[in-house]
């Protein structure tokens, strides 16, 4: 092996330095030969293991970048790409020095047109707009060809009505157009809010790198915003601000791993599962969705949680109000994401706010309910003390509000039914949350969720405390667990204000009405979900079955119902209140 790399590096000597120029001005791509090396770790590897590998390093698992003919290859169905707005032109607005001779020489030496290939394909026999960056043209960067190109694409799927997938991978807006290239980014913008208002699907999938101008227009206005692990995703480079504020930045800094824990973007997926999700994913978005089409959608990292309790049985007995606040409390107690695992056919968890952070503490994403595509939304408690500080004892924060109102948002535009699950002690009381809006964020999610145009449920599922609960409970229906309980605030904080003494929180629990029981006949909740005995793994099944029986029946009546119909329903339910 050591005989034939010196032999590879003593033939190839001029070409290794035209691969450097290339590097340098380009970043690390597929070169010609037998032999490629990688971008991450640097070891010299056999082109074809590269390939088979889908272009990824089989020993450091690191990211080639991908030619756009390549990526198309890869994405869509084989013959079916159509290229489009192949006749638009590079002109030099600014007269800037040499830059129709630099265009021309990037294009002879890609064999190019643009930065951009996008037009129409097929993945898996469905029709979709398919556009891919690629940065071996002036760095993907976005002038008007590229900005024209993409909004024409727009256009014509918002008149086909057709979804479209852009993969990105750009250094920014093109300095040589100067304004001209900047006003891309608001036509671009513009294309996409056309689009959306039509009802149709747009989904960016964000490589390496994507930054600048493209960052800020196209790349972050999807429904859904996938990225590849590893991926360079910023506004300002991250050298600029190292330099700007003077400080060592945290490793994976700007990296797609840290975009999704600070809720920018969806969630990751690699590429050998790229063609499968997007495809899942679009035929999600179908009126003919199907469970077989679905589960084809594949995270990085998802993992379903193990419930650990032990089995146990309880003879059924009238209980007090605080006995059934210790059982709604238990931390044996199943959770949102153990309901979700046992009454939906497939769950893909979407991530973040768009804005600052994916709070732990309030999960939701797209799952199939016997083939019907929902929004599935839940508070989620932890089930030791590390789960438990990643899920902030199940307290959201204003961030996981604003995460849970995207999702429902998303939801009305596709028409997509909501089903929220709460089990939470409360909304997150702390100085952050303070300075992030908590007041704000449940005050928007109470108003916007009012006037939603599909059918929401929210069903209690232990502890529903306060308006950390009502958050996601303003529904067309509220259900509860017969053991869980729904209350202004906690019982010790109920008798600590009125009684200056929250020892007689069980006092309290009693005069309060919170259990289902009670609430039911207050006209507060709709329904209340038998538990043979108090909620744990041995009758999980047993009332996750009763639950979705109950689930298809309320979809059949909220069926009936125009969108209309069902904020006026929801605005009168809450308005006898």
């Amino acid at each position: 092996m050591s005989r034939l790399k010196d032999l590879f590096k003593k033939s190839t000597n001029e070409s290794a330095k035209t691969e450097e120029i290339n590097e340098a001005q380009f970043g690390p791509s597929v070169p010609e030969g037998l032999w490629v090396k990688c971008p991450k770790c640097g070891e010299l590897l056999y082109k074809e293991d590269v390939v088979k590998n889908s272009y990824v390093c089989p020993k450091c698992q690191g990211y080639f970048r991908m030619k756009a003919k390549t990526r198309i290859r890869m994405i869509a169905d084989k013959g079916s790409f159509k290229e489009w707005s192949t006749d638009i032109k590079t002109k030099n607005f600014l007269n800037y020095p040499n830059y129709e001779e630099k265009i021309a020489e990037v294009q002879e030496k890609t064999h190019l047109e643009e930065a951009i290939k996008i037009g129409e394909a097929q993945i898996d026999k469905t029709r979709v707009v398919l556009g891919v960056c690629d940065a071996r043209f002036l760095m993907g960067s976005m002038g008007y060809v590229v900005g024209e190109k993409i909004t024409r694409a727009f256009e014509c799927a918002t008149k086909e009505k057709l979804p479209v997938i852009l993969f990105c991978c750009s250094g920014g807006a093109r300095m040589q157009e100067g304004m001209v290239s900047l006003m891309q980014m608001a036509k671009t913008s513009a294309a996409i809010k056309a689009h959306s208002k039509a009802g149709l699907l747009y989904i960016p999938v964000l490589t390496d790198p994507t930054t600048g101008g493209v960052t800020a227009s196209f790349a972050m206005l999807g429904d859904i915003i996938l990225a590849e692990p590893g991926a360079l995703i910023g506004f300002a480079g991250p050298r600029v601000i190292a330099q700007t504020i003077g400080q060592k930045l945290p490793e994976g800094f700007q990296r797609s791993e840290f975009l999704v824990e600070h809720g920018i973007i969806d969630g990751i997926v690699k590429r050998n599962d790229l063609r499968r999700t997007l495809s899942g994913l679009v035929k999600l978005h179908e009126r003919n969705a199907s469970y077989s089409q679905f589960n084809k959608i594949c995270f990085q990292g998802e993992q379903k949680q193990k419930i650990e309790t032990k089995k146990r049985r309880t003879r059924k007995k009238e209980m007090t109000a605080w006995e059934r606040v210790e059982i709604a409390r238990d931390s044996k107690r199943p959770t949102s994401l153990d309901y979700i695992g046992k009454i939906f056919d497939t769950f893909m968890e979407l991530h973040g706010d768009r804005a600052f952070r994916d709070d732990g503490a309030m999960i939701g994403g797209l799952a199939l309910l016997d083939g019907q595509p929902v929004t599935v939304i839940g508070v989620q408690k932890g089930r030791n003390t590390k789960d438990n500080i990643t899920r902030n004892f199940g307290m959201p924060s204003p961030e996981g509000y604003r995460k849970a109102l995207r999702l429902m948002k998303q939801a009305e535009k596709f028409n997509r039914p909501i089903i929220n699950f709460i089990d939470t002690p409360g909304a997150f009381c702390g100085i952050e949350a303070e300075e992030r809006g908590q007041g704000e964020a449940i005050a928007r999610n109470l108003m916007e969720m009012s006037d939603l145009k599909v059918p929401v449920l929210s069903i209690v599922i232990g502890e529903g405390g306060s308006g950390g609960a009502l958050a996601i409970g303003v529904g067309n229906e509220v259900w509860m667990l017969e053991n869980a309980t729904y209350s202004i605030l906690s019982p010790e904080g109920f008798a600590s204000i009125l009684w200056k003494d929250s020892k007689k929180a069980k006092e309290a629990a009693e005069i309060m009405k919170i259990t289902a029981k009670d609430l039911k006949a207050l006209g507060i909740i709709e329904q209340v979900i038998e538990e043979p005995y108090p909620a744990c793994e041995e009758n999980l099944e047993e009332i996750s079955e009763n639950m979705k029986t109950k689930m298809r029946e309320f979809l059949q009546r909220m069926d009936k119902k125009t969108k209309e119909e069902l904020a006026e329903d929801r605005y009168e339910r809450f308005r006898k209140m």
